[in-house]
């Protein structure tokens, strides 16, 4: 069913519930007010009656129906009994009408007026007290004419019912196809949207509605998708570059090495060229295979129990080895006592994998000058931060560090791949943490990494 359908359905069975409500209690209401005005009549009547025949001790006939012309006009099937009563013993000293019910009379010796509808029939009677005696006049009479205006108002409420129901149809239905119009619109704008017209946005309009607010999110969504196609066809385009070089090589100086008979120490020059492109084309491949593994769900992680500043110690040590001459300074001055808040579950073997890339990459680019790496605590996290003096990365290229294959323009001739701090962001990640670096061209960098200390972790996951 289409939402113009349903709108239109659940319109028209609220309305027809609110009208069959309207036109009830304005049949009821009005049913009720001639009821009572049919019995003001009756009882006027009577009074009448018991006033002619019973009062100055006169029973003349003629005066009452002079009275009856002159003041009220008779009403259809109209019959009055004037019943004598006993005043002691409250009981009428003639037969009682059979057709009444006792409580009727009960009511009339109690209340000196009761009322009561039998059939078609309205009764009313009134207790008359007269020097003579106690009199019951009871006056009946059919409402003819109201019968009448009930029933003609019920057909008109049935009719305006009806022809109401099928106005709202037809007003509903073209109002909610008004309404829904700019949804059509929008669900044909998002059918023309593909993957080679990505930059084509929905129009947006002022205000604050239900439907603006879609266009506006249904950009958004385009806008990080346009970014996500965007960064994939550049890695693609940078991955397929870098992996090309090293296979031209290998396959170039391959091609040398079988043109023609060449003596040993050719050879042995050859295979050493190609065995350093393959170490090349072996670094990159197995970069892309550990950015990759990062895009895996963590659920997949071996979780440690890590304390931050041995792991560091540790990669310390290993730096030391692969670059003798690096002047990296640790200052643990800060680390707290309790040994809990700078101790963080995690994978220790992607930890190691994203603090050296940064580690490495503040020797790298600052040609091993100063790296000062600070540890503390604060607020359930743990704090690195990683201060170098090198390069520095220019303001405007900031925004493009953790895409993979990008290095910043002042670094194209130093050694890498862009696969550093791309690795280190997505690692950091994964373990709910932040990474953020701030840099000035030939100023230096710092980077900030925060990392949920044990204590948090298990509050926040557990």
């Amino acid at each position: 069913m289409q939402l113009r359908t349903k709108i239109t359905t659940v319109f028209i069975v609220l309305t027809s519930l609110f009208l069959t409500g309207v036109f009830v209690l304005i049949y009821f209401v009005s049913k009720e007010y001639t009821e009572n005005e049919f019995y003001l009549r009756l009882s006027q009547r009577a009074t009448i009656a018991a006033e002619a025949y019973l009062d100055a001790d006169e029973m003349n006939v003629d005066i009452y129906d002079d009275i009856r012309i002159k003041h009220l006009q008779t009403l259809p099937n109209e019959k009055e009994v004037i019943y004598p009563v006993d005043a002691e013993l409250k009981i009428p000293l003639t037969s009682l009408n059979t057709e009444l019910p006792k409580t009727f009379f009960e009511k009339i010796f109690n209340e000196e007026y009761a009322e009561l509808k039998s059939g078609d029939y309205y009764y009313t009677g009134l207790l008359y007290h007269d020097n003579e005696g106690d009199f019951i006049v009871v006056l009946s009479a059919t409402d003819l004419y109201g019968f009448a205006k009930l029933d003609n108002l019920r057909n008109t409420l049935i009719i305006a019912f009806f022809v109401s129901i099928v106005f709202i149809f037809i007003l509903g239905n073209y109002y909610a196809k008004q309404a829904l119009s700019p949804i059509s619109r929008i669900i044909n704008k998002v059918n023309s949207i593909r993957a080679e017209n990505l930059s084509l946005r929905l129009n947006t309009v002022d205000g604050k509605d239900e439907l603006a607010e879609l266009s506006q999110t249904f950009n958004n969504m385009l806008d990080r998708l346009q970014l996500s196609f965007d960064l994939q066809s550049n890695f693609i385009n940078n991955a397929s570059h870098e992996l090309r070089n090293p296979l031209t090589a290998i396959l170039g100086q391959t091609e040398v090495a079988l043109s023609k008979k060449r003596s040993a120490e050719e050879y042995h020059s050859i295979l050493k060229k190609i065995d350093a492109e393959a170490s090349r084309l072996d670094f990159l491949v197995n970069g892309l295979l550990k950015l990759a593994k990062t895009d895996f769900d963590s659920k997949g992680f071996v979780i440690d129990a890590i304390r931050i500043d041995e792991l560091v110690l540790d990669l310390k040590r290993n730096i030391d080895v692969a670059i003798p001459n690096n002047k990296i300074v640790l200052d643990f001055e800060e680390l707290p006592k309790n040994e809990d808040a700078i101790t963080l579950l995690g994978s220790d073997s992607l930890l190691r994998v994203a603090l050296s890339n940064v580690f490495e990459n503040a020797c790298k680019f600052s040609g091993n000058k100063r790296v000062e790496i600070k540890i503390v605590s604060d607020l359930g996290n743990i704090l690195i931060s990683i201060n170098d003096e090198g390069v520095g990365i220019p303001e405007d290229e900031l925004k493009n560090i953790f895409e993979p294959f990008f290095r910043a323009s002042n670094v194209r001739e130093i050694d890498g791949f862009g696969f550093g701090l791309p690795l280190a962001y997505r690692i950091i990640k994964m373990h709910s943490g932040e990474i953020r670096v701030i840099s000035q061209k030939d100023k230096g960098t710092l980077v900030k990494i925060k990392l949920p200390n044990k204590e948090k972790y298990n509050s926040t996951f557990q």
